[in-house]
């Protein structure tokens, strides 16, 4: 059978028009969907003679927010300019340009009532609430402040002429005797009567120690704060004051000054700085070797052109400690620990080609260096650490 006739006898025997395939509409743009949903609105207007209101219903409402929505776009307004027959698009914008035009633009009155208060805690529970209305609400008068103002004058004077300095706050520091600042108002620490109480956990028990203090206030007022009211206060906002650099150096002199036939000379510390023509080493600030002799400085530096751990070039003695009834290697040992961080990383080679790492040259500051040495011969050396990226003392 013919295909061709076939098929035109099955087009022409079509009663229900099952064949008659119509084209499809195109799909809607955006720009389509914007103009028919605002018809929508043109639609309401002309029925109620009036714009649809806020809350006028589950249908008036969407379609007061779609007005809004689109008065508030100027894209869209251009797009329905045409299509605007009943004028709501002509109206005058609001101008915010103050708190007062915030509140008159209120559509909603959400900010009608602040009965509860912006900042009013209901369900969330502050921290340090209890810190910190211990810190406040304790004070009184102190009735024997004379004998503390002139101190508080000491100490602002001595930061203010940087013989003391601000450091970061960590419980270790907070101890009698120290001075504190808090939210910038200096304080002191004249004691704590501790008390130790054993807390129960899962893990097992734990120790916590709290108790009374007595703080004194560079404004005349003193406090009987607990000890871990304090802590949380300064932890939150505050910073420890170090000692004055003049006393330290006064400790020094005491332990070193005075120095009798019978006391032992154990060797020399000594801080030197490269003299390298190295373009590497030059420009390195701060760079310092700091290193032990027992033989005289010069001596020990008479040959250091020819010397990897002089980095192969002549030094300049910068610094040199005489120590005595003591253990100089020690102390050189804890300085490379404490600057370890800092260590220059750098190869050198000597005549003969060989390669060598020093490990005793060291980037930091030689007030920094300086202060290091003081904080060992003190003791309080364990209670610091370098930061290399303040090129700083700080408490640990």
């Amino acid at each position: 059978m013919d295909k061709d006739k076939k098929l035109q006898e099955i087009f022409e025997n079509d009663p229900l028009g099952l064949l008659n395939v119509k084209s499809k509409s195109p799909l809607p743009t955006p720009d389509d969907r914007l103009i028919a949903s605002f018809q929508e609105i043109n639609d309401f207007y002309e029925k109620y003679n009036r714009e649809p209101e806020q809350g006028g219903g589950i249908q008036e409402h969407p379609l007061y927010a779609r007005l809004k929505g689109i008065r508030e776009n100027q894209a869209k307004i251009e797009i329905l300019k045409e299509h605007d027959r009943c004028g709501l698009l002509n109206y005058e914008q609001k101008q915010i340009n103050s708190l007062d035009d915030i509140f008159n633009d209120d559509a909603l009155g959400l900010l009608d009532d602040d009965s509860e208060g912006l900042f009013e805690y209901k369900h969330i529970k502050k921290q340090d609430d209890r810190a910190s209305a211990d810190f406040v609400a304790r004070r009184k008068p102190c009735k024997d402040f004379a004998k503390y103002e002139a101190l508080f004058k000491e100490v602002q004077k001595d930061l203010s002429g940087g013989k003391r300095k601000l450091l970061a706050f960590k419980e270790d520091n907070l101890k009698a005797g120290v001075f504190y600042v808090h939210n910038g108002v200096l304080l002191l620490l004249e004691n704590v009567d501790f008390e130790e109480e054993v807390q129960q956990f899962k893990s097992g028990s734990r120790v916590r120690k709290d108790g009374r203090t007595r703080v004194i206030f560079e404004n005349g007022t003193e406090s009987n704060m607990l000890y871990r009211s304090l802590y949380k206060a300064l932890l939150a906002n505050g910073k420890a004051v170090s000692e004055n650099v003049d006393k330290v150096n006064e400790q020094f002199i005491e332990k070193f000054g005075n120095i009798t036939d019978e006391d032992k000379e154990a060797g020399f510390i000594y801080i030197l700085k490269s003299k390298s023509d190295r373009q590497e080493i030059r420009e390195i600030q701060h760079l310092y070797k700091i290193g032990y002799s027992k033989t005289a400085i010069e001596e020990r530096i008479r040959n250091a052109s020819q010397e990897p751990t002089y980095l192969m070039a002549e030094v300049r003695i910068v610094m040199a400690y005489k120590c005595f009834n003591m253990n100089p290697q020690k102390l050189e040992q804890l300085l490379h620990n404490f600057f370890g961080k800092s260590c220059l990383n750098i190869d050198v080679f000597d005549n003969a080609g060989n390669r060598h790492t020093p490990r005793e040259w060291f980037i930091a500051p030689l007030d920094v260096i300086e202060e290091a040495i003081k904080y060992i011969i003190n003791g309080e050396i364990v209670k610091y650490r370098y930061d290399e990226n303040l090129e700083s003392v700080i408490l640990r």
